[in-house]
Parts: structure tokens; C-alpha cells; sequence
């Protein structure tokens, strides 16, 4: 990714730049869109901590050419600088949900991500 990367401005841009950097197989710039001390619900069952971490979680991922296809995002929540947005997923997955917070220049990224979850089996 280049300095001068597209950052996201609102909220749910950060869903549109996963995709288009992912399907690019941009793992450092998917990475860029979570703060330095992120922690990422994934992969299932596990927590991937640090914005390094998920760069490397991505490297890998992103070897094999996967291709995402974009989701529109749910209304998003914003209050004081912090923001929940949502996708309902495409896969069959259950959900996505992601925190991001307001940076001093103005762009959102993310805190905290759940990629997919499943509804509780009743």
C-alpha cells in the first residue's frame, strides 16, 4: 500500500477499501484500515491481535486469490467518535461487525472485527 492510499472517511467506506484491497491481494493495505492495536475476531474460534498481526493473517489468506464481493452496509451507529457498522454477508456467514474510531485527521479505522459470526443454534 502507498502513502497515499485512500483512507476511509466515513465509516463504511472501510468495508469498500477491505474489498477492492483484498481482491488486489494488498495485504499491508487491508492491514492499514485497523488501528495499531486492533484485535480482529478471526480466524473462527481465535482473536488475531495488532495490526501486524493481521497483516500477516491477511498475507496468507490473500496468497490463494480469493475474490470478495462487496455487501452493503447496514445503517452504521456513530456517538463521539466511535461507530459500529455492519454487513449482513453474502457467504452465509450470519454477520460481520466491526468498531472503528475516528482518527485525528479524520479517517475511521477499525478497533475491533468480527468478520463472521454465526446466530446461536436454538
Amino acid at each position: 500500500m502507498t502513502a497515499d492510499a485512500e483512507k476511509a472517511m466515513r465509516p463504511e467506506d472501510i468495508t469498500r477499501l477491505f474489498v477492492e484491497r483484498s481482491n488486489a491481494g494488498d495485504a499491508a493495505g487491508v492491514a492499514a484500515l485497523y488501528e495499531e492495536d486492533a484485535v480482529m475476531a478471526y480466524p473462527p474460534g481465535s482473536t488475531t491481535v495488532g495490526r501486524e498481526a493481521i497483516r500477516a493473517f491477511w498475507e496468507k489468506v490473500l496468497a490463494s486469490g480469493p475474490r470478495f464481493e462487496p455487501e452493503e452496509p447496514l445503517p452504521t451507529l456513530v456517538a463521539d467518535g466511535i461507530a459500529l457498522t455492519a454487513t449482513p454477508p453474502k457467504d452465509g456467514t450470519g454477520a460481520r461487525a466491526q468498531v472503528v474510531r475516528r482518527q485525528p485527521d479524520g479517517s475511521w479505522l477499525r478497533v475491533l472485527d468480527r468478520p463472521e459470526f454465526l446466530p446461536p443454534a436454538v
